[in-house]
């Protein structure tokens, strides 16, 4: 059995256990390989059954694209009572880095998801770029914390190192390479925040 017929454990309601299987199937093969019987049979859902919950493929991609923003907002969150900015950015780092494994085999699920959906001659409504935007945000805030005027310069630079390291970590199958960039940008927050 292949990952993206690992069934996702029925505890979840049938929408829910879509959504996720959804989010797992085209992170692993891709959007445009995925097809709806294959969502259906990750989630462990009768492929009859799916078209109550969604008619198209796109509909499924934008479920998946409030899923990413839910869980960055999740992980945001967890991070918000770290005693300042630095130590939260260098904490997001480290969620990257603990999902350097997943990133060796299939890349930045985001990333991915915002590259595949580019190519399409509608960009998905830019949604891909709302959801990016969530992460970039986030940064700017945390740079805008430490006092520097150009946060928004340096928040484009931090989500553009991980996602450059994602691809590179992806291209490469080598999770070490994320590990090794993962301390770079540690060090250089720091830098950036005149601890070093």
């Amino acid at each position: 059995m292949t990952d993206s017929q690992t069934r996702v454990a029925p505890k979840a309601g049938k929408r829910e256990r879509l959504v996720e299987a959804a989010a797992r199937v085209f992170y692993e093969q891709g959007i445009e390989k995925t097809t709806i019987a294959d969502i259906a049979t990750a989630a462990d859902v009768p492929v009859g059954n799916v078209y109550y919950y969604f008619k198209t493929k796109d509909q499924f991609v934008h479920a998946v694209i409030e899923t990413h923003a839910s869980t960055l907002a999740e992980v945001v969150a967890k991070l918000a009572p770290l005693p300042g900015p630095a130590e939260r950015l260098k904490a997001m780092v480290d969620s990257w880095v603990d999902q350097r494994d997943l990133a060796a085999r299939f890349g930045c699920p985001t990333g991915s998801l915002a590259a595949e959906l580019d190519k399409r001659p509608d960009g998905f409504g830019g949604e891909p770029a709302r959801l990016m935007s969530l992460l970039i945000d986030w940064a700017r805030d945390q740079f805008t914390e430490l006092g520097r005027p150009d946060a928004a310069e340096l928040a484009v630079a931090f989500v553009a190192a991980y996602q450059g390291i994602s691809l590179i970590t992806n291209t490469f199958r080598d999770p070490d390479l994320m590990a090794t960039e993962g301390d770079r940008l540690k060090r250089w927050i720091d830098e950036v925040a005149g601890r070093d």
